[in-house]
């Protein structure tokens, strides 16, 4: 039989079943992970004196080989080994024999694949990190250029406040540092080690598991063999801060996606994040935040597969499992993608300043100050409101904005009015007032850029 399980069994595996069943096809990104903990668990085989040193020796100096031959792309895996797994031990067993069968003493693929993955994920959720920084960094970059940079800011869609474009920005960035601080720690959780838990009951073997955590850089061993095996949450958790993060991105790119039309027309994004029509040659279309923001549907689909996948499995490791990768690989490949995108399409856009403080000119955001400006003056806030919905009325059937009303047309609704009217409706005026902690008055976001620049 080719199968190293193949004892038990009279008749070869179905060729449909092979190819069923087989995880070759994706777990392969596993390849060095898991020879990452081969090497591991064979040094301490050898330490707890299972198998002799020499043996050790062999099987290491084997291992080392193929990791070669893997990285320089000359290894053809086999559906009918199966996984990753079966395929780089039978691969050991044709480079030296028959000690590399060794290699599987205490140790079974339920707790050898665990352990792939939490190594995988480890490393991954590490890069995708930096890649997180990496985009605040932009932020910060454009924030620090357009703190006095005046855009509308909406609520409903609907033009609501004049606002700071820099403080526009940063509130992605603190989106962001949310979703690192998520990814730090739920490094926590991925960093236990399941190795040794064999195939679900632990082993007989005198084996070290704190021994090969410590070597795999892992801080802590699952103390239980069970929940070892069978434990998906922290690819659940993972799943669900991509989630999360998705929908910042998704949430960003719409708003780059708007304001680069020519309705808003507030920003241009660099000619080497767009792409054009084959049938308009006018067309510059936005298509990188575009696909950003239609990938997150393959990233919640991602998530809600797994929860799926886990909801009824009884303990411990079943076949189903085997689809507990592809979900993980395609979040970590579409994060990745989208945040290498991210970074240097925010850092290259160009900010259409006139643009925004046209659109603030041109509208009636300032009506909230002329109310506080009623207000200071004694008049109860809500009778203000009352008041001023009236004065925005009357320009909207005038055709006028806020600032062409004359002083006489002011009094005409409230006889507090004076002339430092003009002035507070000013749009800086207007954004510098909003001084309150975490408001976009130009100080406070000075102070928050200072913070944000303290975080990257």
């Amino acid at each position: 039989m080719s199968k190293l399980w193949g004892g038990r069994f009279t008749k070869p595996t179905n060729k449909l079943v092979e190819e069923y069943t087989s995880s070759i096809g994706f777990d392969v990104k596993l390849a060095l992970h898991d020879i990452q903990g081969s090497l591991a668990h064979v040094e301490m085989l050898g330490d707890c004196q299972i198998i002799s040193q020499e043996e050790v020796s062999q099987i290491k100096e084997g291992l080392q080989v193929i990791k070669k031959k893997i990285e320089n792309e000359e290894v053809e895996f086999s559906v009918e080994q199966e996984d990753i797994h079966m395929n780089i031990e039978k691969l050991l067993i044709e480079e030296i024999g028959p000690v590399g069968g060794k290699l599987h003493t205490g140790r079974s693929r339920n707790d050898q694949v665990a352990t792939d993955m939490h190594l995988y994920l480890k490393e991954k959720t590490h890069h995708l990190i930096q890649l997180v920084e990496a985009v605040q960094e932009a932020l910060v970059h454009q924030a620090d250029a357009h703190v006095e940079t005046i855009l509308p800011g909406y609520t409903h869609l609907q033009r609501a406040q004049p606002v700071s474009f820099a403080h526009h920005l940063l509130a992605y960035f603190w989106m962001f540092e949310r979703d690192k601080e998520r990814l730090k720690d739920s490094v926590k959780r991925i960093n236990w080690s399941p190795l040794g838990a064999a195939a679900l009951a632990g082993t007989p073997y005198p084996v070290d598991r704190q021994m090969t955590a410590e070597k795999l850089g892992f801080d802590h061993v699952y103390p239980n063999s069970l929940d070892a095996v069978s434990d998906r949450d922290f690819i659940l958790e993972f799943l669900s801060i991509s989630s999360i993060l998705i929908t910042h991105i998704s949430r960003l790119s719409e708003e780059l996606i708007l304001w680069s039309s020519q309705e808003f027309n507030f920003i241009e994004l660099d000619d080497a994040f767009c792409t054009g029509s084959s049938i308009m040659p006018q067309k510059k279309n936005p298509d990188v935040p575009e696909l950003l923001r239609g990938k997150t549907g393959r990233i919640y689909g991602n998530l809600m597969g797994l929860l799926t996948l886990l909801k009824g499995l009884p303990l411990a490791y079943n076949k189903d499992m085997q689809e507990d990768k592809e979900g993980m690989f395609d979040t970590v490949e579409t994060l990745d993608g989208a945040l290498s995108l991210l970074a240097p399409m925010l850092a290259s856009m160009e900010v259409k300043n006139a643009n925004m403080r046209q659109a603030v000119n041109e509208d009636y955001s300032n009506a909230t100050d002329i109310a506080d400006y009623l207000a200071v003056k004694g008049m109860p806030f809500r009778q203000a409101h009352e008041v001023i919905g009236k004065i925005v009325l009357y320009a909207i059937q005038e055709q006028k904005f806020l600032l062409d009303l004359t002083l006489d047309e002011y009094k005409g609704f409230s006889e507090l009015f004076e002339e430092d009217i003009f002035e507070k409706l000013a749009p800086e005026q207007v954004v510098a007032a909003r001084n309150s902690e975490g408001g976009t008055g130009f100080e406070q976001v000075a102070q928050q850029l200072e913070l944000a620049k303290q975080h990257v």
